[in-house]
């Protein structure tokens, strides 16, 4: 026996007897167990069940947001499999990214994630929607339903009637995480917590800034670093248009995956292009894919087999080995959902206008669109001018905005006169000497509102509302459309990039400056996607109007076909179409999409958006069959006689105080005078 070793003394279980009471003694008291329960919990690694196999497991579809009800099956959409998988902690990629075309499982996909994450592997989640009204109707929709109809996440989520549950529309407490639900619009949603999981949903319906704070996507992935390689971040979208989309970019910075399916002829394995499906014109019901090796007829039934065969491979060896990247086209539906006769169906019937085009591309081949940025030719604009005088209204024509540009040195104003399908006339352009330093010229801009222009039916119409650019001497616009009042007037600013979902935003509120005196929040600002409304510009001047022949036969033209006055000249015609799109490459070696100057002056293209921006925030696109029906009530019959005596009734009112009722009241007691 070592000198340093001395026998065990006789007391010595005295002492462990001792001991092992004052360990009983530190842990005697109420709710140990659980406590311990969690220190065990928080020791567990991440289990090695995939997402695909958990959601094979224990996942359920409730019938109220799903047309497949019952034990989700991932062979359902075999392709996803993968995906899903990626998003499990012990695969190694840290970004996966999927542009895909609408309805192909990758929201179920988000949701089986999140499944996952509130059983297996809890932690704080963040799940980002393009608003905090889609966050919403995500939570009650998809959320709810997905806790209601899985056991085993019904036993981690408390009812949210219960008390103390920590469960609200946008907020799911479960044990060790938290997972929250807000909108890209809103900023403090997009900062509120860190964040070891992040689901990112539509990514290009996304406001361009998070008030004003900067990029959602980049503001969302802010809340992960703290995670470090233990994070995780999904995209996914329907892309929009090239050069802009942000799922486009995400993609082309991964390796780009396909799924590539085997040929049932030859085994040749491919991944699907729209451009080898095969149909003659007229027959899409005869739609099929043609092999690219041996030009075999792959029917619509071999579709399972093809899918179950499929794999994800590459197509890109040099991207950043954290982010992985899927595309996947509607060419892959499952059997059932969208058939090959369906998108050749579908493609035919786009072929009316570019808008149905792109509509196809993005959410049918999860392809971005390229928009045509050529400016249409000003010479056949100019010749096609129709005759009426500058300064009235045209039949056709049932209410006015305008666009104010302010320039150093004169107020540039269009006037333009809105219809049915938002077709459009030009009433008017007015220049107006001196700049905003000029009170002469804020009291000609100041009559102008007060203004009335005559229409072909004999009334009158006034401004019902002009949105005037903030760009050049901010302070300056604030003040006088506070002195005018924000009804009838609307500052806006305008923002780059492209938002055909909300190309206007706001209003917010900014300082002003009345009497030398500083008014905090005293001004309205609307900011405008100026790219959205310059692409639609040119859209609808592309538009040709119907023959003289056509029109004595009562063809109406197109919709959103832009009139232009016999008193117009080239110079103003040549302004309107001073810009072209170009697709140019950033620092960063992204492409993006901008707008250019052909021409020095741009002042009535300019005027035509701000007009353009005026008819989306007084709700014109949204308007409902009642409130056209009013408008053309307010202008009356066109008179048979051409020589028109104007009145002074005004029209064009978008609000009126005795809107006339469509309501039918009921008689079947009688009329009420004759009741008792």
């Amino acid at each position: 026996m070592s000198e340093r070793t001395s026998p065990i003394s006789p007391r010595s279980p005295q002492i462990f007897a001792d001991a092992d009471r004052q360990v009983d003694e530190l842990f005697a008291f109420e709710g140990v167990d659980a406590l311990v329960q969690a220190w065990r919990d928080g020791l567990t690694p991440d289990p090695a069940l995939n997402v695909s196999e958990w959601a094979d497991r224990h996942r359920f579809l409730s019938p109220r947001a799903s047309a497949e009800p019952g034990r989700y099956r991932t062979d359902r959409t075999p392709y996803m499999r993968a995906i899903m998988d990626a998003l499990s902690p012990g695969n190694a990629a840290r970004r996966i990214v999927f542009m895909k075309a609408a309805q192909v499982g990758a929201t179920e996909a988000g949701n089986n994630w999140i499944g996952y994450v509130i059983h297996h592997a809890p932690g704080p989640m963040l799940a980002v929607q393009p608003t905090v009204e889609l966050a919403k109707r995500f939570s009650r929709q998809r959320i709810d339903p997905l806790i209601a109809e899985s056991p085993v996440l019904r036993e981690r989520v408390k009812p949210q009637r219960s008390r103390d549950a920590g469960n609200t529309v946008l907020s799911k407490e479960f044990p060790a995480g938290l997972l929250v639900i807000t909108g890209a619009n809103s900023a403090v949603g997009l900062r509120s917590m860190p964040a070891r999981y992040l689901f990112l949903d539509e990514v290009d319906a996304y406001p361009p800034s998070a008030d004003e704070e900067g990029d959602p996507v980049a503001l969302a992935e802010a809340r992960t670093r703290t995670f470090s390689w233990r994070s995780k971040v999904f995209l996914t979208s329907t892309p929009t248009i090239h050069g802009v989309s942000r799922i486009e970019r995400e993609f082309e910075a991964s390796d780009q995956r396909r799924y590539f399916v085997a040929c049932p002829h030859c085994d040749h394995r491919q991944w699907l292009r729209f451009e080898r499906l095969r149909w003659e014109k007229g027959q899409p019901h005869m739609a099929h894919y043609s092999c690219e090796a041996c030009d075999g007829r792959i029917e619509e039934h071999h579709k399972t087999a093809l899918m179950m065969s499929g794999e994800w491979r590459p197509t890109r060896d040099d991207a950043h080995s954290g982010t992985v990247g899927y595309h996947l086209s509607g060419l892959y539906s499952p059997v059932g959902w969208l058939s090959w006769a369906d998108i050749a169906r579908m493609w035919e019937a786009a072929q009316t206008s570019d808008e149905a085009k792109r509509s196809f591309k993005n959410g049918v081949l999860g392809e971005t669109w390229i928009e045509t940025g050529e400016a249409p030719d000003w010479q056949r604009l100019y010749e096609r001018r129709e005759a009426w005088r500058i300064g009235k209204v045209p039949s056709g024509g049932l209410f006015l905005t305008a666009g104010a540009d302010i320039q150093k040195d004169r107020i540039e104003v269009s006037i333009w006169a809105w219809g049915r399908g938002l077709a459009s006339w030009l009433v008017d352009h007015i220049v107006i000497p001196g700049g905003p330093d000029s009170a002469e010229a804020w009291a000609a801009l100041t009559d102008l509102l007060g203004q009335t222009w005559p229409h072909a039916h004999g009334v009158r119409l006034s401004l019902s509302k002009l949105a005037i650019d903030t760009g050049f001497e901010a302070p300056a616009v604030y003040a006088w459309a506070r002195r005018q009042g924000f009804a009838q007037v609307v500052p806006i600013k305008g923002v780059e990039g492209f938002n055909r979902a909300a190309p206007v935003t706001g209003p917010s509120f900014v300082d002003a400056t009345e009497g030398g005196r500083k008014i905090r929040r005293g001004a309205r600002l609307w900011t405008i996607a100026v790219s959205t409304f310059k692409a639609e510009t040119y859209r609808f001047l592309r538009l040709s109007k119907p023959t003289d022949e056509d029109a004595a036969d009562g063809a109406q033209g197109p919709a959103g076909l832009v009139h232009l006055p016999q008193g117009v000249d080239a110079e103003w015609v040549k302004q309107l179409v001073a810009e072209h799109l170009v697709t140019i490459t950033t620092k960063r070696g992204f492409q993006k999409l901008e707008w250019q100057k052909v021409r020095e002056r741009n002042e009535a293209l300019d005027c035509r958006v701000y007009a353009r921006a005026a008819v989306w925030i007084a709700g014109a696109d949204r308007w409902s069959e009642d409130k056209w029906r009013d408008l053309e009530d307010q202008v009356g019959p066109q008179p048979a006689d051409t020589d028109v005596t104007h009145s002074n009734i005004e029209a064009g009112r978008l609000a009126r105080p005795n809107l006339p009722s469509t309501k039918r009241q009921s008689d079947w007691l009688g009329p009420r005078g004759r009741w008792f």
